[in-house]
Order: structure tokens, then sequence, then C-alpha cells
């Protein structure tokens, strides 16, 4: 089983842990269960929680449908606003066990993340074009300058021998430099618009990762050769190698839960009555609020002038709603709420430093 399926595998394994069982009435009750054999006396087993009337009706199926979801619509409109306005009471009276009128974090979380990625899937990288910007006298002398030394370091190495000789991978690097500098001296070659042989735009983000992997700008030294080579014939294709990595972040995006625990546990390390359990919940809603936050802003992003400003305004939010959950979810006073935000927010930069090149790593040799 390749790393890719694996985390499908774990991903789908978690909604359908988080997916709660359906409520509601069951028919007719029997004498015996049908899961596990029980005697049973009412419509539901004592024993396993099964419905002692199996249903087996198209119309019944369509009733549990519209029931799960009427159900979770009531409890989403009791979680939501406390999700976003007063995440540190909904986290507190998760862990102290009123739940039936909440979703619960993981399945918040879950379906949150697979909604952001289904938008993002849609979305797609999209073309960023630069125009093309003739350099000023100045700059063009020191460009030719740097071209004729370039040229000059290359003939050099080319013309090296026995245990001069340059080790590999070098003259291919010297070259894209050359490429590098020409392209500068003459923009006018990349006009934006324009159409290159190998379909892509000049001055696209993935113009420009082609340009550096063909010209040996781009090194790839993972110290696997296996990994090396699927990570080259990912980057051959851009948009093929950021759908990759998209999918791998949706499949593997509960790996931030346990990142992120080991974290928030150190804030909290003497403090009695609280439990991993605790910071597992605190950390769920938290991610679900930050992954709203940025499907909002993003969507707000794409609107011109008040759209733009607003969703930059909104990226404020994350550290006064993590004062607030730590606040009402651990009962703190100001002060030990305040140093924990601060301390919390350097604590979330390193968790996304680990699963980000991880997440990357993964994407490009899966």
């Amino acid at each position: 089983m390749d790393i890719d399926t694996a985390g499908g595998a774990v991903t789908a394994g978690l909604v359908g842990g988080a997916i709660e069982k359906p409520t509601g009435h069951a028919g007719e009750a029997h004498a015996t269960c049908t899961d596990c054999g029980e005697p049973v006396s009412g419509k539901f087993c004592a024993n396993c929680g099964q419905p002692t009337h199996v249903h087996r009706s198209l119309l019944h199926l369509g009733e549990e449908v519209l029931h799960g979801v009427m159900h979770f619509d009531t409890r989403a409109w009791r979680t939501l606003p406390l999700l976003m306005f007063n995440p540190g009471r909904l986290t507190r009276e998760w862990v102290q066990g009123r739940r039936t009128r909440y979703v619960s974090p993981l399945a918040m979380f879950l379906f949150t993340v697979f909604v952001m990625f289904f938008i993002l899937s849609f979305g797609g990288g999209g073309t960023v074009n630069v125009p093309p910007v003739p350099p000023s006298s100045g700059e063009r002398a020191q460009l030719e300058a740097s071209l004729a030394e370039a040229q000059a370091e290359l003939a050099a190495l080319e013309a090296a021998q026995g245990e001069d000789a340059p080790p590999p991978g070098m003259i291919q690097a010297q070259r894209g430099v050359i490429t590098a500098l020409e392209a500068q001296l003459a923009p006018e070659a990349g006009a934006a618009g324009e159409v290159r042989a190998d379909g892509l735009e000049p001055g696209s983000w993935q113009a420009d990762i082609v340009d550096a992997e063909r010209d040996g700008r781009l090194m790839v030294n993972t110290g696997v050769p296996s990994f090396d080579k699927s990570i080259r014939k990912k980057l051959a294709n851009p948009d093929l190698a950021l759908y990759k990595i998209q999918q791998t972040m949706y499949k593997f995006a509960f790996l931030l839960v346990p990142i992120s625990i080991p974290f928030l546990a150190l804030l909290f390390v003497w403090k009695r009555g609280v439990t991993w359990y605790d910071h597992g919940v605190f950390v769920l809603y938290s991610l679900t609020f930050m992954a709203m936050l940025f499907m909002v802003s993003s969507s707000l992003s794409r609107a011109p002038d008040i759209g733009a400003v607003i969703a930059g305004l909104l990226w404020l939010a994350p550290p006064f709603h993590m004062y607030a959950q730590l606040k009402g979810a651990y009962d703190l006073g100001i002060w030990s709420a305040l140093w924990r935000t601060l301390l919390l927010m350097m604590f979330c930069i390193l968790a996304v430093s680990i699963f980000l090149p991880a997440i990357v790593l993964l994407g490009l040799t899966g």
C-alpha cells in the first residue's frame, strides 16, 4: 500500500468514525437482535444498540438521509455561533459531557477540510503573469557584465579536465544562470499572454518552475534517488505537482491534530485536571475555525477593493480567537490566557513548519 492510499484510507476511517449513528423510529420490535443475537424487549437492543426491526424499503432510506441532514443542521446552528464567537464555552461544554446539542469536533473538522479542498480543487492554481519590464541603462550594464562573467566561468568549467574537472551538475547550473541573465536582458521575448511551445504562458509560475528545473537552477537532492526522480518528474508538470500536493494535504490534514496537541500540552504541564483529550478537542475546534476563516478570506480576496480589504482584516482574528478559546476552555485569568496565546501562536508556526514540508515531500514523491 503506497503513502497516498494509506492517507486516503485513514481519512476515510476517521470520517466513518466521526459520523454518529442515526436515531429515530425503528419499527416493530423483534424478540431477538438481528446483529448480536441477544434477546430484546423494545425497539432497540440493550446490548449493541441495533434497531430490532431492520427496514429494507427505499422510502425508509430517504427518511434516514433526511433525518440525518436535519439532525446535523439543528446541532450545527447551535455549534457554529459558539465556534465563531465563544469557542471557549463550546470546548468546555463538549469536554464536560454536554454533547448532544453540538456537532462533534472531529466530524466538524473533517467536514470543513473536505469542503475547503473541494472549493480549492475548483479554484485551481491559476496563472500569475508578470509583465516584462525592460531594464534601465544602469541595470543593463550590470547584467551584461554579469553575463560576460558567467560565460567566462562556463568556458573555464567546460575546459577543465582531470582533477580540476567540475562536479556533475555544475556546468548545467552555470548554463541555467546564463539563461536567466539573457532572459532579464531581453524581457520582450517572453511577453505576457503568448503561449510557449510547451503550452505554458511566459511569466507564469508554472513556466518559471519548468525553466528552473530544465536549466538546473532548481536542484533536487533529498538523498534518496527514487525520491529525486519522482520529484523531477512531477515538477516537469507543475499543475500536476500542485494537484498532488493539494490531494495529499487533504488526505493527511488530520496529522495537524497529533502534531499540534503536544505543543498545546506544554502550556498546561503543571495544571491539574487537564487531559490530552481536552487538548484534542481544543485543537479540532480551533483548526475548524481557521479552515473556515481561510475559505471566507479566500473568497473575499477575489472581490475588488473592499472585499480584499476585509479579507486582510479577517486575518487579525486568529489571535483573539485563540485567546477567547484558551480563556474559556481552561478557565484562565486574563494574564494566564494572554501569555499562553503568545506562546501558542509561536507553536502554531512550528507545527505548520513541520506539516507543510512533510506534505510537499509526500505529494511530490507519492
